[in-house]
């Protein structure tokens, strides 16, 4: 799976995203609409991580997605 299909089916995936990250809210999710860079952010923002924390955090969960 890459990145493109995640996008592609943005609104069936944030359902999984919630379970993975419970404090990012509908409207960040709405706003993300996608955006890997935006989510790693809004991640950052929420939870404290750092860039490479959040890009880790991503990274793992849209591995366990393939």
């Amino acid at each position: 799976m890459d990145w493109d299909r995640i996008s592609g089916n943005w609104k069936q995936m944030t359902g999984k995203l919630k379970e993975q990250w419970g404090k990012l809210t509908d409207d960040d999710l709405s706003q993300i609409q996608g955006n890997r860079e935006q989510l790693e952010g809004k991640i950052q923002q929420r939870y404290g991580y750092t860039k490479d924390q959040a890009r880790e955090e991503v990274d793992n969960w849209f591995n366990r997605q393939a």
